[in-house]
């Protein structure tokens, strides 16, 4: 099973209660590929940098078993700049610099190898960029997973709306389902913006967890208690890359096999958010990963007699 990621791949430099970076690897499309990778699920990421992105990055990617074919170099441009302070809650942060350089031109191509893809997952990007990128595919993919936020709900409504109705599963945040549907409840929210088109609709709640939905059913995930969390950043496209990669790794797009999917990407995010930018994701062992799930598994369960 093949996977394409279409996103960003980055520089950000980051403030926490704990520390700052300068500039390091970052890009929603470099964590999803990166936590897809620990899976073993064959990943092409589609992305543009400038001519100042280091080669090691390329190949720390390549190692970590990502296809790097589809990503654009344009060499007299600047690479995706972000930057970023926390506050001391870590939900809450300030921009203090976006620099879009050559993604401000970005208009993705993907390469023949690349439009055979079985799942395909939209990180965050333009709804124009987003539809695009569908239209080249010849055969659409088993699974169409897209990334959105509340900027392109203000700025791009209507494309956003057709963008919607062309994919099979949306993952947004409370606040973002709440903005989209015009409802306070987030299961009405949910049940409007699954009549938009989504089978499915994934509404990530931070460390708060994350809720699975489709028009008949529920399911909830709560985030793993962390003793320390250092850099949030990445934890959302880590979560939907563990998501989709394992959904890719086991090829069931089932509801019951997504329940499974949403506790893999929560504990890829867990080891994420203990470490700044991506270092958590590239030490991460399939041991480390298989205990964390243990955990996860013996948070969730119980046993109870009723009457």
């Amino acid at each position: 099973m093949s996977l394409v990621v279409v996103g960003t791949v980055a520089f950000d430099a980051i403030e926490t209660p704990f520390g700052k970076t300068d500039k390091i690897l970052g890009g929603a499309a470099t964590f999803i590929g990166l936590a897809a990778g620990k899976l073993e699920v064959k990943t092409k990421i589609v992305s543009v940098v400038g001519g100042d992105f280091p080669q090691e990055h390329i190949d720390l990617l390549n190692r970590q078993g990502v296809d790097t074919s589809g990503i654009k170099v344009i060499p007299e441009g600047k690479t995706f700049f972000w930057s970023g302070r926390y506050h001391n809650d870590m939900n809450a942060r300030d921009t203090l610099v976006t620099e879009l350089n050559v993604l401000a031109d970005f208009d993705p191509v993907l390469p023949e190898s690349y439009k055979d893809c079985t799942f395909l997952m939209l990180g965050n990007l333009t709804p124009q960029i987003q539809k695009r990128v569908i239209e080249q595919l010849p055969v659409r993919p088993k699974l169409i997973v897209m990334d959105t936020m509340n900027f392109w709900m203000n700025t791009a409504w209507d494309d956003l709306m057709e963008v919607i109705g062309m994919v099979d599963v949306l993952t947004i945040n409370d606040e973002e389902a709440r903005q989209l549907s015009g409802e306070y409840s987030l299961i009405r929210a949910a049940r409007k913006i699954i009549g938009l088109g989504p089978k499915f609709l994934v509404i990530k709640k931070g460390e708060h967890g994350a809720l699975l939905f489709n028009k008949d059913s529920v399911f909830f995930a709560p985030a793993l208690p962390l003793e320390e969390v250092f850099d949030p950043t990445g934890a959302g496209d880590t979560f939907a890359g563990g998501f989709i990669g394992f959904l890719a790794k086991t090829g069931d797009i089932s509801f019951e096999n997504m329940k499974r999917a949403i506790i893999f990407g929560s504990a890829m995010a867990s080891f994420t958010v203990e470490k700044f930018g991506t270092e958590g994701l590239q030490a991460l062992s399939n041991g480390e990963l298989n205990e964390r799930i243990r955990i996860f598994s013996e948070m969730v369960q119980f046993d109870i007699e009723l009457d």
